[in-house]
């Protein structure tokens, strides 16, 4: 089987491809002969017949301008110089005079100062320029002089002065048969205010270079050529001559300087890039190509060229060719028929990139598309492998083409480790380039063609991921095993070991490690290296292996140290039978940093294991954890709790009574078992213990009996705890006496009991001692129980008397109540409504406030408890029932009389209920008052009400 790596591309093209160089036919059909054409930012200017100039805006061009330059002479067009902003042109005439149009006039202007020369070529200020001034430009002749110049139109008027601001010569170029023709002139600013001049004649190209100073940039280019008065710029020349010359410049962004250049001359095409950064020439990497073999200069010379970013395009009388930069190879030619004339002149827009061509009576235009299509197939052909990779980024059926071509390349020229890199990189069939490096022996470019590889993958590619993989851990495990010994290779051994272990840790292999981890642990055990083994257990977080290993070799400190570094709970719980067997403090801290994260019930076991064969100093050890879980962690687990109880109790008896007594007596926040708790204190003896839990199981007889074993005072603090039952104090009191007169037989003692317990009395003690026992002993306490007695008595009889006095004022209260009256004026009114009180029946209340009783009862309803609400209620039903006449008109008289005078007494008694409800007390004065102050105004259920009520 033959594994195709990444998949493939399908490299088809569905259409043909249009050709770099699109021409196009402009149609237009002039009225005149077109003698010359210029172009630039999008403004076009043609030169038709003797005295017409046509300006079309190619944005606009349904809206053409002409202009008649009014000559009646002779004179015709020479040149046509248009600027890079598209704003002036200058038009030389045959009969050595120049004329200037500005893009925003209508009339041409004769520059005055120009006459007398033969104009050949302009360097336009592409810094200073505007559309209203040139700034300074450069002017070349055909007798080899160049003028500097200045041409500026006035604002508000057509000019107000003349429009050539000055005019004067700077230098003259030669050749050795004297002044030559200046066929191109080219300004560009370097860095640091530097300025390059390029200048060419028919067989010489010139350079001048100079630093204009910053601010003088107005004041011309004069002191750079005047730097040059007395020598020779630097210049190239060549010996053949086409009777002229011509430079193109590409320039790759608007506004921004040219990169390259193209010098048309007698021997070929001088080609090279610009670089601004050298000190006396911006010309680099400029070599010649010569014309193609059909291009004879005797008799078809080139007329023009133009110059793209990888081609350059000569202008012959019936063609077009375009040749590349790269390799001078011709890669486009283009006939024209014969019925469109012969072609006369070529230029190009450099603002937009387009191409045009004419001839006397038709304009073509080329679109410039896709340029750089091929380009990759050529630097890929001279070895140039980083820029063809650049251009063809974008075309993935080419790069992997290119990448082909670089591994092989470099696999020839026995650089194995970048070819195994680019062979990484393409489509070609994986098993075919690893027997490439196997037969070459070249393991370790092997290594880093399965590296690159395995980045390329797809997530989806699990079967290439897992193969690769695999085969890359055994080729690093025979590679170490070789190296580990060699002492020689001690430091090639560890940057292997690194890039392994980086292998290993990544996290894009991560997933693929993880699910083939035991192929990988069987290659490293069949290579018996632990060390790796256990570091490739870490990275797949395996760290119970890695324990495993630890506790096998003994290394107990590095297994608790791999536990305390990765926080498992499972594994704490589990390796910690063994580990605390070894190192128990350091056990016991590690278990203490973690906290509140493990589960002590769970480690339980492992101290229990270990507190019954270790020495109570080990003993302490787990003491000192359960303590942090019961007073740092504050655990309630009984398990916990009665696990510290029995270690408390088999070795600190002293930690036991201050444990217990801090855990307090509310059996219902103890969290030890009561039971096993008195269980275990019995067994080993606690009596003070015992007793306290005896006391919060509230078997206060019990706790007084074995109190009493070990001390009296123990026994009364455990006797006076049943405060609300005085019969249980008592009986244990007397268990107290009894102790003391019978068993420690000390009369002062039990006397003391007296005065300790006020329930006990010298009757009730006195039964305790023997019949020998004199009653001096006992005459203080039998003195003063009666004297007790006497004042109790004399206090009931107070007390009796008290009351009789209190029965006696509340009948005369009663009796001055009943007698007690209220006067109403007839002009009273209710004080909850404001209406007349007399009208309806009403409630006159002690402190002054009357209410009718509908109104009394409309005030007191609401702020009722609810039972009371009920109630009233339902007395007023039976008010209402009580009211209504009888239906019955044949019952004997006798029998309606005996029926009214029941209903007549059933009524007053419902009446006086209702009273005692609704006029307690005032509804102003009273407890109801105080209770509605916290009472909102307004219901709360009615306030949305009320507040749309006052919108």
């Amino acid at each position: 089987m033959r594994l195709k790596s990444l998949g493939g591309y399908v490299n088809a093209r569905l259409e043909k491809e249009t050709p770099i160089f699109n021409k196009q036919r402009i149609d237009f059909a002039p009225p005149e002969k077109i003698n010359s054409l210029v172009v630039s930012s999008n403004q076009l200017c043609m030169s038709l017949g003797k005295d017409t100039i046509l300006r079309i805006d190619l944005g606009k061009p349904d809206e053409p301008n002409q202009v008649e330059l009014g000559r009646k002479d002779e004179a015709r067009v020479y040149k046509m110089f248009l600027d890079h902003t598209g704003s002036h042109l200058l038009i030389a005439l045959n009969t050595s005079e120049c004329l200037y149009l500005n893009r925003s006039v209508q009339k041409v202007r004769a520059l005055s100062r120009w006459k007398g020369h033969l104009i050949e070529s302009v360097g336009w200020n592409k810094f200073l320029g505007s559309e209203t001034n040139t700034g300074p430009i450069l002017v070349g002749t055909s007798q080899g002089q160049i003028y500097e110049a200045e041409i500026s139109v006035s604002e508000g008027s057509l000019f107000s002065t003349n429009p050539d601001q000055y005019f004067r010569q700077v230098y003259t170029l030669e050749e050795e048969s004297g002044p030559a023709p200046v066929c191109c002139l080219e300004i560009e600013r370097g860095i640091e205010g530097k300025f390059f001049i390029i200048a060419t004649t028919r067989k010489r190209l010139f350079q001048f270079v100079g630093k204009v100073p910053e601010g003088t940039e107005q004041q011309g280019f004069s002191s750079i050529f005047a730097m040059h008065a007395d020598h020779l710029p630097s210049f190239r020349e060549f010996p053949a001559n086409l009777g002229f010359s011509e430079i193109a410049f590409y320039t790759p962004k608007l506004r921004s300087n040219p990169r390259s250049f193209a010098w048309m001359m007698g021997n070929g095409v001088l080609y090279g890039t610009l670089d601004y950064s050298r000190p006396d020439s911006i010309l680099s990497d400029e070599r010649v190509w010569v014309y193609p073999s059909d291009i004879d200069i005797t008799v078809n010379k080139p007329i023009s060229i133009v110059l793209t970013q990888f081609h350059f395009l000569l202008l012959l009388p019936d063609r077009v060719k375009a040749v590349c930069t790269l390799n001078g190879q011709v890669v486009f030619q283009d006939l024209f028929l014969e019925k469109f004339g012969l072609l006369t002149c070529m230029i190009k827009d450099p603002t937009v990139q387009q191409i045009w061509i004419h001839t006397e009576k038709v304009v073509f235009r080329y679109h410039v598309q896709r340029e750089s299509r091929d380009v990759w197939k050529m630097y890929m052909n001279m070895n140039k492998f980083d820029l063809a990779k650049e251009y063809c980024k974008d075309r993935p059926e080419c790069l992997d083409i290119v990448l082909a071509k670089e591994a092989e390349h470099c696999f020839q020229n026995k650089r194995y480790l970048d070819s195994a890199k680019c062979y990484a990189l393409t489509q070609n069939y994986f098993e075919e380039i690893a027997l490439k490096f196997i037969e070459a022996k070249q393991e370790e470019a092997l290594m880093e063609f399965l590296i690159k590889k395995l980045s390329n993958l797809k997530p989806s590619e699990k079967t290439q991921t897992t193969l690769l993989t695999t085969w890359l851990t055994e080729l690093y495990l025979n590679w170490l095993g070789i190296l580990e010994g060699d002492p020689s290779q001690r430091n090639l051994y560890l940057d292997t070991r690194e890039k392994f272990r980086t292998f290993l840790s990544s996290p894009k292999n991560k997933d693929c490690l993880f699910n083939n981890r035991a192929s990988i642990y069987e290659l490293l055990a069949s290579h018996g290296d632990t060390e790796h083994m256990v570091y490739f257990a870490v990275i797949m977080q395996d760290y119970e292996r890695v324990v495993a290993h630890h506790c096998q070799h003994d290394e107990y400190d590095e297994a608790l140290n791999v536990l305390s570094r990765h926080r498992d709970e499972k594994l704490f719980y589990k390796f910690s039978p063994v580990l605390i067997q070894h190192i128990p403090k350091k056990v016991v801290d590690a278990w203490i940093s973690m906290g509140s994260r493990l589960d002590a019930r769970n480690l339980i076991p492992a101290l229990v294991n270990y507190s019954q064969s270790a020495s109570t100093q080990q003993i302490n050890e787990a003491i000192r954890y359960m303590e942090f879980c019961v007073y740092q962690l504050e655990e309630t687990q009984q398990a916990i709790h009665n696990y510290l109880l029995s270690l408390y109790a088999l070795c600190r008896p002293d930690s036991l009574l201050s444990y217990l007594e801090q855990a307090g007596t509310n059996p219902n926040r103890i969290h030890y078992d009561l039971k096993y708790a008195l269980r275990l204190c019995a067994e080993h003896g606690h009596h003070h213990a015992c007793v306290h839990i005896y006391k919060v199981m509230e078997l206060y007889e019990e706790a007084v009996d074995l109190a009493l074993q070990v001390d009296v005072d123990l026994a009364k603090s455990c006797a006076d705890l049943p405060e609300d039952d005085e019969e249980l104090r008592k009986k244990l009191w007397l268990k107290i006496a009894r102790h003391v007169v019978q068993e420690e037989k000390d009369v002062k003692k039990a006397m003391a009991c007296l005065s300790s317990c006020a329930l006990l009395k010298i009757e009730d003690v006195l039964p305790f001692f023997p019949d020998f026992v004199t009653i001096d002993h006992f005459k203080e306490a039998i003195c003063n129980s009666l004297e007790d007695y006497n004042k109790h008595i004399e206090e009931l009889k107070r007390e009796m008397e008290e009351a009789t006095q209190s029965a006696k004022r509340i009948r005369e209260d009663i009796q001055e109540m009943r007698n007690k009256y209220g006067s109403v004026e007839p002009q009273e009114k209710c004080a909850a409504c404001d209406f007349p009180l007399l009208n309806r029946p009403f409630y006159l209340f002690l402190c002054g406030h009357m209410f009718h009783y509908d109104c009394l009862l409309q005030a007191v309803f609401p702020n009722l408890p609810a039972y009371k609400q009920a109630k009233l209620e339902d007395l007023q039903k039976k008010l209402a029932a009580t009211s209504q006449p009888s239906k019955s008109h044949h019952r004997p008289k006798d029998a309606d009389t005996i029926s009214l005078g029941k209903g007549q007494q059933s009524r007053e008694q419902i009446k006086a209920d209702i009273d005692d409800i609704v006029a307690a007390e005032c509804v102003y004065c009273g407890e109801l008052m105080i209770r509605s102050i916290d009472k909102p105004f307004i219901d709360p259920q009615k306030y949305e009400e009320e507040m749309q009520s006052w919108l």
